[in-house]
C-alpha cells in the first residue's frame, strides 16, 4: 500500500467514541489508513517514495475537519465586494451614508450601490437608514444595502423605481415595504417574500465573478478548518444561476471543500427547473456535473423571520411590543402539502424557524409527513430553533428530526435579545443545548455566515462559555461542555450529513479530512478556544490550506 501523508509528533484527537488520543497516522488514497500511538509511525509493510508528503506536527493538535451544517458561502464571497456597514465599522446612520457618498463618487450615475451587515439596533438612531437618507447622498444611483440578518433591507428611490414598486403596490404574503408616518414606502424592505420583488433587478454577477466569489469565500472558511460546507440557500436571491456557480467553482478547483447544498422549495415546485426530480435525480445529476464534489443535502423552506426585526413567529408577544407576536409565512394546511410532496419525493427538508411558533409549525408540517408516509432514517432538520421549548425538542427527538442551533448569537444578539426582543427568560434559554443534549438529539452548531462570521472554534466557544457581547453570561444552565460542542461541529455534523461512515471522526477508513490547531481545545481555558490559530486544514490527505507562519515541518 502506498502512503501518500505521514503525521507524526502530534496531539492526535479522534473523537471517536472511545475519545482516543494518537500520536501519528499514514493516509494511503486519501483515506486514513493506520493510527499510532507512537510519535513516529511504524511504515514497516508500506510504500514510501517521492510523492509520500510526511508532516512533523511538532506538538500541534490534529482534530477532524470541521464540518459546517448551515452558512452561505456564495452569497458570503459576493458581499466581500460590497460596502461593508457592520457594527463597528458604522455607528450611525452618517457612517454609511459616508460610505455610499465615497462609493457614489467612484460609479457612473444609474450603476448599482450594494451594500450589507448594518443592524438598526446597533446604530445610534436605533432605526434603519431610510430612502430618503439614501436618496441625499445618491440620487442617480441605485442603492441597495442589506440588513446584517440577511431578512431585511434599505433601498432609495431609484431602485424601488426600477423594481417598478409604488405607493399602490401590495405587501406580499409573508413580507412588507416598510412605510413613514404618512402612509408613504420609506425605502426599507422586510423579510424574503418582499425582498423577492427586488432581487431580480439586482445585478447579477458573471459566471467568473461567481467563481472568483466563492474562492474568496472558500479561503476564509478553509482557513477556519472547515472541510465539507453546507450552503443553505442556493436559488435564495438569484435563482438557478446559484447552483451553477457551485458546480462551476468545484470544476475549477477554485473551491477543494466539500460542497453539500440545500436547493430552496421554489426551485422544486410545479414551475421550477427541478419539478420533476426526486432528491436521488438531483444528487445523481449533481455528483455528475460536479465529479462526485457536489451533493445535495436537502430541500429548504422558511416559515419566518427574524428575532432582530420583529418577524419571528412567537407563542408570546414580543419583550418591547406586546402586540407584536412576528407571523408564519405560509398558511398551515398549503405548508404540510408542499412538505408532504417534498418528503414523498425523497428529499430531506430542512426548515428556517427562529420563533417557537414557527418552530411548533414545522414539527407539525413535518410530523404529519413522516406520520403520514413512514420514512426510514429521513433525517429532517430544523434550522436555527433559537426559541424551542423542551416540549419543541423532545417531539423532535420522538420524530427524528433533527436540530442546527444558531449558537453565535448568544454572543452577537444576546444582551439585546435579553433586553429588547425576549426578555430575560426567554432569552436565556436561546438555542437550548442542554436539553437537547438531555435528550440525546441529534444537533449541530452553525454561524450562518454571513450573519455571523465563519468560525467552528468560536460556535463551539459560544456554546461552552454563554458569553454575550456585553460580557454577560446568558443561560447557565443551556452551556454543554467542551468534547460534546467538538463533537457537534464533527462527527454530530458527519451524521446529520449522512455521511459518519466516511467522515467526522479520526478512524481508519475514513477520509483524511483534518484541521490542525495551534492548541487542544479539550484542555485549553475555555475562553481561549474561540482564539485558538488553525495552522492548516487537510482534505483527503492534502493540505489545502497553511498558516503563513509556518509552524509544521
Amino acid at each position: 500500500m502506498n502512503i501518500d501523508l505521514i503525521i507524526k509528533n502530534g496531539n492526535i484527537v479522534t473523537l471517536d467514541k472511545s475519545n482516543t488520543i494518537a500520536k501519528s497516522l499514514i493516509v494511503s488514497n486519501g483515506n486514513i489508513a493506520k493510527l499510532f500511538f507512537e510519535c513516529e509511525p511504524d511504515t514497516e509493510g508500506y510504500i514510501i517514495d517521492s510523492n509520500t508528503q510526511e508532516i512533523d506536527l511538532n506538538g500541534a493538535t490534529l482534530l477532524p475537519g470541521f464540518i459546517d451544517t448551515h452558512s452561505h458561502l456564495l452569497m458570503y464571497g459576493e458581499m466581500l465586494n460590497f460596502l461593508d456597514c457592520r457594527s463597528p465599522l458604522t455607528t450611525n446612520i452618517d457612517d454609511i451614508l459616508q460610505k455610499v457618498r465615497e462609493k457614489v463618487e467612484k460609479t457612473a450615475s444609474g450603476q448599482w450601490i450594494m451594500g450589507w451587515g448594518y443592524d438598526d439596533t446597533l446604530l445610534e438612531e436605533k432605526r434603519h437608514p431610510m430612502r430618503a437618507d439614501l436618496d441625499k447622498v445618491a440620487p442617480n444611483n441605485p442603492v441597495f444595502i442589506r440588513h446584517i440578518s440577511g431578512h431585511f433591507a434599505t433601498v432609495n428611490s431609484k431602485a424601488l423605481e426600477i423594481a417598478g414598486i409604488t405607493e399602490a403596490t401590495l405587501n406580499p404574503s409573508g413580507g412588507f415595504f416598510g412605510r413613514d408616518e404618512e402612509g408613504r414606502l420609506d425605502g426599507v424592505v422586510h423579510e424574503i417574500p418582499a425582498l423577492e420583488m427586488i432581487f431580480p433587478i439586482l445585478p447579477v454577477p458573471s459566471n467568473e465573478e461567481s467563481i472568483e466569489n466563492i474562492a474568496k469565500g472558500a479561503e476564509v472558511y478553509l482557513a477556519q478548518g472547515i472541510t465539507t460546507c453546507t450552503d443553505a440557500g442556493v436559488g435564495l436571491d438569484k435563482g438557478p444561476s446559484e447552483l451553477d456557480a457551485h458546480l462551476s467553482a468545484a470544476n475549477s478547483g477554485r473551491n477543494p471543500m466539500k460542497m453539500r447544498l440545500m436547493i430552496l422549495n421554489h426551485l422544486l415546485r410545479e414551475d421550477g427547473p427541478f419539478a420533476n426530480y426526486t432528491a436521488e435525480q438531483l444528487n445523481d445529476e449533481l455528483k455528475k456535473k460536479s465529479n462526485n464534489r457536489i451533493q445535495l443535502d436537502s430541500a429548504k423552506l422558511f416559515q419566518d423571520g427574524s428575532i432582530q426585526g420583529f418577524t419571528a413567529a412567537l407563542r408570546e408577544p414580543y419583550y418591547s411590543k406586546s402586540t407584536e407576536y412576528g407571523e408564519l409565512l405560509n398558511e398551515q394546511e398549503a405548508f404540510n402539502k408542499e412538505i408532504l410532496d417534498l418528503h414523498n419525493r425523497g428529499f430531506r427538508i430542512a426548515i428556517h424557524g427562529n420563533g417557537d411558533r414557527a418552530i411548533e409549525s414545522n414539527i407539525t408540517g413535518l410530523g404529519e409527513a413522516i406520520k403520514g408516509s413512514p420514512r426510514e432514517d429521513h433525517r429532517h432538520r430544523i434550522e436555527h430553533v433559537q426559541t424551542a421549548s423542551f416540549n419543541d425538542l423532545e417531539t423532535m427527538k420522538q420524530l427524528g428530526i433533527a436540530a442546527s442551533f444558531f449558537i453565535n448569537h448568544v454572543y452577537f444578539w444576546g444582551d439585546r435579545h435579553r433586553d429588547i426582543f425576549l426578555g430575560q427568560e426567554r432569552a436565556s434559554r436561546i438555542n437550548p443545548l442542554a436539553e437537547a443534549v438531555e435528550l440525546d438529539l441529534l444537533f449541530t452548531l452553525h454561524s450562518d455566515c454571513p450573519i455571523t462570521p465563519i468560525s467552528p472554534l468560536f460556535s463551539v466557544w459560544a456554546a461552552v462559555n454563554r458569553v454575550t457581547r456585553n460580557g454577560n453570561v446568558l443561560g447557565e444552565d443551556q452551556k454543554i461542555d467542551v468534547l460534546t460542542a467538538l463533537k457537534s461541529m464533527t462527527i454530530y455534523g458527519a451524521e446529520l450529513n449522512f455521511e459518519e461512515k466516511e467522515k467526522g471522526t479520526i478512524e481508519v477508513g475514513k477520509r483524511a479530512d483534518f484541521a490542525v490547531l495551534a492548541k487542544n481545545p479539550l484542555t485549553c481555558p475555555t475562553e481561549e478556544i474561540k482564539d485558538i490559530p488553525v495552522l492548516a486544514t487537510i482534505i483527503d490527505g492534502k493540505v489545502v490550506w497553511e498558516n503563513r507562519v509556518k509552524v509544521l515541518s
